[in-house]
């Protein structure tokens, strides 16, 4: 699967507020959060309630990011955001221009994520959505 940059037959990504993969789990507090803004994206881990780091990547990087999360790129594709996959299936993103910026996320958040981005759910929305 390539990332699908205007897909309209999957769930609409949300612009504006964050979100999470509707694999997560329900009570909402143990996830991967994204926000998409007009030309970036914010990613932060709804475990630090707001506090946490937060990683942002440029729109044009997004397509590789998912790529990669999802498998079909190859471990070291996105230039901007390492993804290092722990034994357990756990995995930290870590932003390679602030290397002290890491998200760290357990195997049950992690494996959401990647149902999410498997099914649609983080890719883009169209520019008029963004634009809104």
């Amino acid at each position: 699967m390539t990332s699908n940059n205007t897909s309209t037959t999957r769930r609409s990504s949300v612009v504006g507020a964050w979100f999470k993969s509707t694999f997560s789990n329900p009570d909402g507090n143990q996830c991967v959060e994204v926000f998409f803004d007009t030309d970036l994206i914010h990613i932060r881990d709804s475990k630090d309630c707001g506090a946490g780091p937060i990683l942002t990547i440029a729109a044009r990087h997004w397509a590789t990011f998912l790529d990669e999360v999802a498998g079909d790129a190859p471990a070291g594709t996105s230039t901007v955001i390492q993804i290092t996959i722990d034994a357990d299936g756990g995995a930290s993103l870590r932003a390679l221009r602030t290397p002290n910026k890491t998200l760290s996320y357990t195997p049950g958040e992690w494996s959401a994520f990647v149902a999410g981005v498997c099914n649609g759910e983080f890719d883009l929305p169209g520019a008029e959505a963004l634009a809104a």
